[in-house]
């Protein structure tokens, strides 16, 4: 019997919060994915932290309900640079993870080199190799010029093919 299921990636972010569902069907291995949808959550730049942290919540409570996915991925953070960025990539992270948890009780995360792997076939992909690699693997014909929005697909897809 085929098994269906709706795959929420998210590529979380405090200013943008890019996101995409999937559906797979079909057996491990064999399985068909669709793009169910796809968009970026921007927060208003003038306010405050907590604003734009319920600003996140709501909107991904409203993708939830709509989608109503089985499973939730989400990209683990990775910064070698900037600790104040990633500190605030993690405020909004850890709301990601709370409206996951609360929505399934099970977050899936993955690192950004397994995600490169498992979408590109190279672990060292680049912006433009991912998005064009989640193009292909989706039957788009354009590429998405958000990264985020690739990203947050390219994260779906990783869970499809490691996880389903």
């Amino acid at each position: 019997m085929a098994q269906r299921r709706v795959i929420l990636g998210i590529d979380p972010g405090y200013a943008r919060m890019g996101w995409g569902a999937i559906q797979i069907e079909g057996e491990r291995g064999k399985a068909k994915v669709k793009c169910l949808g796809f968009g970026c959550v921007e927060t208003p730049k003038e306010e405050e932290m907590g604003t734009r942290l319920a600003y996140l919540n709501d909107a991904l409570a409203q993708i939830i309900t709509h989608y109503k996915p089985d499973d939730i991925a989400v990209e683990e953070i990775f910064f070698a640079k900037n600790a104040k960025t990633a500190i605030m990539v993690a405020h909004a992270r850890g709301v990601i993870m709370m409206r996951a948890a609360m929505h399934s009780g099970r977050i899936f995360q993955y690192r950004p080199n397994a995600i490169k792997l498992a979408t590109a076939c190279d672990q060292k992909a680049d912006k433009k190799q991912m998005q064009n690699a989640v193009a292909n693997l989706l039957g788009f014909s354009t590429v998405n010029k958000l990264d985020d929005v690739a990203d947050a697909l390219a994260v779906a897809i990783t869970h499809a093919t490691t996880a389903c």
